[in-house]
């Protein structure tokens, strides 16, 4: 079964979480592929997708948006897992509560009528430079600590409950 893994990055953490999911949908016996969304020309030559963007603002970044409303016919007829990469592990006190209100925002905003056989928050990698000095200024304020806080075990473990579906069914 031909599975992309289409990623939309900003600084290249999604781009990593995307290559070692592919990595370990081939593994499975599966002929994964990750891509930038963007580069896909023809979404029909896969039967299933697992799609994620890195979120900014609380949104999936352009391309991928662009990809999913692009492609709606052919995502509505195959199996679809999205994963959002942000920055959840990385705040701490009442912002980090305010986490899991973060994926029905990140759902909303994404083409209607899609149908998600999952969706994940993953944390990503975060430095100093990414941000203005402002965003950095804030970003200490509310308790933001900056690293790359990637939960691999995590990122794996999903990957292997999507490998099991497509290999088992």
């Amino acid at each position: 079964m031909d599975v992309l893994v289409g990623h939309a990055t900003a600084h290249g953490s999604t781009r990593q979480i995307a290559e070692r999911m592919a990595a370990q949908l081939r593994r499975a016996g599966l002929a994964a592929r990750a891509r930038p969304m963007a580069d896909v020309d023809d979404a029909t030559t896969y039967e299933a997708f697992v799609l994620g963007s890195a979120v900014h603002s609380q949104r999936w970044l352009t391309p991928a948006r662009a990809f999913m409303r692009d492609n709606r016919d052919v995502l509505g007829m195959r199996p679809v897992w999205i994963f959002s990469v942000g920055m959840p592990a990385a705040l701490r006190g009442p912002w980090k509560r305010m986490v899991t209100k973060e994926i029905p925002v990140i759902e909303r905003d994404l083409p209607a009528g899609l149908t998600y056989r999952g969706h994940r928050l993953f944390s990503g990698v975060l430095t100093p430079d990414q941000l203005p000095r402002t965003g950095r200024i804030f970003f200490r304020v509310v308790g933001g600590r900056f690293g790359d806080y990637r939960d691999w075990d995590a990122i794996d473990a999903w990957t292997a409950e999507i490998a099991t579906e497509l290999t088992h069914g």
